[in-house]
């Protein structure tokens, strides 16, 4: 709604800059949504697909290996819905941002795995349990 009352003219923006800014809003939206929704039910699947392989143990296959490629998918359908199809983004651009986007993420979750092991180990003192 905001794109289509005209910009103040004292504030230096042109209704041109303002709508290139947030005229995007709608197509990122749309891609984050949908890129989540997928992804979740991917990861949420992998996870408990390599649980039912593996038993107990390996949490940090459980919690790494579903994320490779769930987040490999999120990247690719968030770039493409919010910048690819609405003609912010050409292909050239895509394959050189996607990368970046995806090992950024994987990194994170690397990370993240002493603290999940961290997290399982105090919930199962707290919840008084001896498996997983």
């Amino acid at each position: 709604m905001a794109i289509q009352i005209p910009a103040v003219a004292d504030i230096g923006v042109s209704d041109a800059a303002f709508k290139a800014v947030f005229g995007q809003t709608p197509w990122i939206m749309l891609g984050s949504i949908t890129a989540f929704l997928i992804s979740q039910l991917l990861d949420v699947s992998l996870f408990h697909w390599i649980k039912l392989k593996t038993g107990n143990s390996y949490i940090w296959l459980r919690s790494t290996g579903s994320t490779v490629l769930s987040q490999a998918i999120d990247t690719l359908v968030v770039l493409y819905l919010g910048f690819v199809l609405p003609g912010v983004m050409n292909w050239s651009m895509f394959w050189k941002v996607a990368p970046t986007n995806y090992f950024l993420k994987l990194g994170i979750a690397v990370l993240l795995t002493p603290l999940i092991y961290i997290l399982h180990a105090a919930l199962r003192k707290f919840l008084k349990t001896s498996s997983d």
